[in-house]
């Protein structure tokens, strides 16, 4: 497995792309690498490996899985999936936002099976859980992240550098006692969604960002684009990392910070034109958003 992490973080660095990669190793045929780089894509090639699996975790930013057969699954932050390194070979993984930040565990069965944790012998995590439950057929599996998922992966990071390696030593084996003892529930996977569904959501992003003056609701939008309200919401979430609240309301303050700087127009022109039928209304979302009035904006970018 050493040498297959070699060749991966080789082709990774072979981009001339900003990118921070560290392995360590864990136990016999575990080891993390934390991933932190800067790309639009990343192309993987590697031998098809039954026999390891990976566990990838994401921290910030996003993730786009272009599978084979065209549909593509959106891994936001929170979210994790597993994986044989045969269900990855050959495939393209894009970074809509340019930055990501991730974990990622790589099992080795071969080893684990014969020299497991101390903790985890007898088990059967490495002999039928891992390779059955979550990758059988070289599947993919993609999970949503939960109450009990985030506080074992987030504490894989901040810790004392003296404790450091304790701690993910043990929430290791605690990722693995989970994924155990889990239950897969279709509320729990993430969906995949075709390109012609895709195309339909960026097309309402499209419309959304070009139209920021208009107060369009879900409802029009569904019946609009002949799309489920739900799907959309849920589909929306998915692509763009956020509701569609948040990521419209986000574009109208970067919209109305950029005309504060920019322009000559009064706050409430300013408000009127990203949405906002009162000056009160959108200088509280400036300031909730900004930390800051919009003349105090203004001022300090004069």
């Amino acid at each position: 497995m050493n040498d297959e992490l070699i060749k991966i973080r080789k082709v990774v660095e072979s981009l001339h792309q900003k990118s921070t990669n560290e392995v360590i190793p864990l136990y016999p045929g575990i080891e993390l690498c934390y991933l932190k780089f800067s790309s639009d894509s990343l192309s993987v090639k590697h031998k098809a490996l039954s026999h390891v699996i990976q566990i990838n975790y994401c921290k910030a930013g996003q993730i786009v899985w272009e599978m084979k057969n065209g549909n593509r699954i959106y891994l936001n932050p929170g979210d994790f999936s597993l994986h044989t390194m045969k269900a990855c070979t050959d495939s393209v993984l894009r970074f809509p936002g340019g930055i990501y930040q991730g974990l990622t565990i790589c099992i080795d069965l071969q080893e684990t099976v014969t020299s497991p944790p101390e903790l985890l012998k007898g088990s059967n995590i490495f002999e039928t859980i891992l390779p059955e439950k979550f990758c059988q057929n070289d599947s993919p599996i993609f999970l949503a992240g939960n109450e009990q998922t985030e506080p074992i992966f987030s504490a894989f990071y901040n810790q004392p550098e003296e404790l450091k390696l304790s701690y993910q030593k043990i929430k290791t084996l605690e990722l693995l006692l989970y994924l155990g003892k889990a239950k897969l529930t279709p509320k729990q996977r993430l969906s995949e969604y075709q390109s012609e569904q895709i195309n339909i959501v960026q097309k309402i992003h499209e419309q959304l960002t070009q139209h920021i003056e208009q107060r369009i609701t879900i409802d029009e939008l569904s019946r609009q684009y002949l799309i489920n309200p739900t799907t959309l919401k849920a589909s929306f979430k998915a692509i763009y990392g956020t509701s569609i609240a948040a990521h419209i309301k986000e574009h109208r303050m970067e919209e109305a910070a950029r005309m504060l700087r920019e322009s000559g127009m009064s706050i409430a022109e300013i408000a009127k034109a990203v949405g906002y039928d009162s000056q009160s209304k959108f200088t509280s979302a400036f300031k909730t958003f900004f930390q800051c009035l919009p003349t105090e904006y203004r001022k300090w970018h004069l």
